[in-house]
């Protein structure tokens, strides 16, 4: 009977690492989405195209890389942590006018989004012109770049 259930205690710990491991290398994948418009990341301004966004290595999650594929252009930004399970990883941008900034980060799955702080020259826009959010499909990489 000792060994029965060792072995079924076996077999409850070995599962749980794996899905463990599979949720850690999950949350762990750069997301891909393709911005097709210019768009403001701070005090940065990058081009229209296609960009990864990834933890940096610190394992913080406030702390997020965000690069183009081509290797162009790229911004690291600290942001605040958001609660909601989010049903489609997308990213937010506020558009006032022809000027887009990008505000928030969802990732599918994981239990948080991530909303960057608002630069001085939105927060002027923010008070001369009409908000309006505008939502970009992202999806997880599969792998590295």
């Amino acid at each position: 009977m000792t060994k029965k259930a060792f072995a079924i205690a076996s077999v409850v710990v070995l599962s749980m690492a794996i899905v463990a491991v599979s949720a850690r290398a999950q949350a762990g994948s750069p997301l891909l989405a393709n911005v097709p418009f210019q768009f403001v990341v701070g005090d940065q301004t990058l081009p229209a195209g296609e960009y990864r966004i990834e933890r940096m290595l610190s394992g913080n999650p406030k702390v997020l890389l965000i690069r183009s594929t081509d290797g162009r252009a790229h911004r690291t930004v600290t942001m605040e942590v958001l609660a909601n399970d989010w049903q489609e990883s997308k990213l937010i941008f506020n558009r006032y006018g022809n000027h887009y900034f990008l505000s928030q980060i969802w990732t599918q799955g994981d239990n948080s989004g991530r909303e960057l702080f608002k630069s001085q020259r939105e927060t002027e826009l923010a008070g001369k012109e009409v908000k309006r959010e505008v939502a970009v499909l992202a999806h997880r990489s599969s792998g590295k770049l």
